[in-house]
């Protein structure tokens, strides 16, 4: 999605389940307009929240024209853990929507693997189409875009050509914090954080100030995110506000706080709190 959109809209690292939303993309031009929704990746679930990113992707689903799967060649060689997920398959035996495979990551691979994989999915006969891509090399891209408009059905614009997301600034400012997080600290800290924005307050003159919580489950995972002598986090500090400077355009203070909300992963309350419902409505 970022690829065609030509905007750094949904983050990236190289862990799972860093898509924790819904994210919405509009890619318009003067014959057609195509809504993309990027959801969580297919997971089993182990908690609340698990529960809930299951939902996104079931109501994208539902609501969707197109359905577009995308898989790792590099961590998913064989094909064999994304489709025979049991939720995977009744997505992919029981909608009868077009669907489309991309096989992203292509340049980490070669054209002899590449044959191999595309001829095992051609015999599953779940797909119109199976596109190999190079995302980050925007290899191919051209003929996913061709592809979906192929497959797109006749109607209105929904949104303004102009209009590129339906979500606000403070939403991309917390996802680019959040994406920090899971590029500097290991093991289970990524997962068991949430980031809030407490304070958004844009200035006619000087930096925009914008103050976030880093929530934690645990108190003993505080000191790991805060760093020996504050360390830690004022290197995320840094690179998290040159990365919404580059988003926004525009200077910013970055101030970063830590909190901790005991097991706020399966607390349905602070969930909701924390916006992962009014997605699902």
């Amino acid at each position: 999605m970022n690829a065609m959109l030509g905007e750094r809209l949904s983050i990236v690292t190289n862990k799972p389940q860093t898509t924790r939303k819904r994210v919405l993309g509009i890619l318009s031009d003067e014959n057609y307009q195509i809504i993309f929704l990027d959801t969580p990746g297919i997971l089993d679930p182990n908690y609340l929240l698990q529960r809930k990113l299951l939902d996104y992707i079931n109501n994208s689903v539902k609501n969707a024209d197109v359905i577009i799967v995308m898989i790792d060649i590099i961590k998913d060689s064989e094909g064999s853990k994304t489709l025979n997920d049991k939720r995977m398959k009744r997505i992919l035996e029981r909608d009868k929507k077009p669907k489309i495979l991309l096989i992203n990551k292509i340049d980490k691979s070669d054209e002899a693997s590449i044959k191999v994989l595309t001829k095992k999915f051609e015999t599953t006969n779940y797909f119109e189409k199976i596109i190999p891509i190079s995302a980050i090399k925007n290899f191919n891209i051209d003929s996913v875009l061709n592809s979906i408009i192929e497959y797109l059905p006749e109607g209105p614009k929904y949104f303004p050509d102009d209009q590129i997301t339906d979500e606000p600034e403070r939403f991309f400012v917390s996802e680019i914090i959040r994406e920090k997080i899971f590029e500097n600290y290991k093991e289970e800290i990524p997962f068991s954080t949430e980031v809030l924005i407490e304070e958004f307050k844009e200035r006619e003159r000087g930096k925009d100030y914008i103050s976030a919580s880093i929530i934690v489950e645990r108190e003993t995972q505080k000191p790991i995110i805060i760093g020996k002598r504050g360390e830690a986090i004022k290197k995320v500090g840094k690179i998290a506000r040159e990365a919404i400077e580059n988003f926004l355009q525009r200077e910013v203070f970055l101030e970063l706080r830590v909190k901790v909300r005991p097991k706020w992963r399966n607390d349905n309350r602070m969930l909701k709190s924390f916006g992962y419902d009014s997605q699902n409505e």
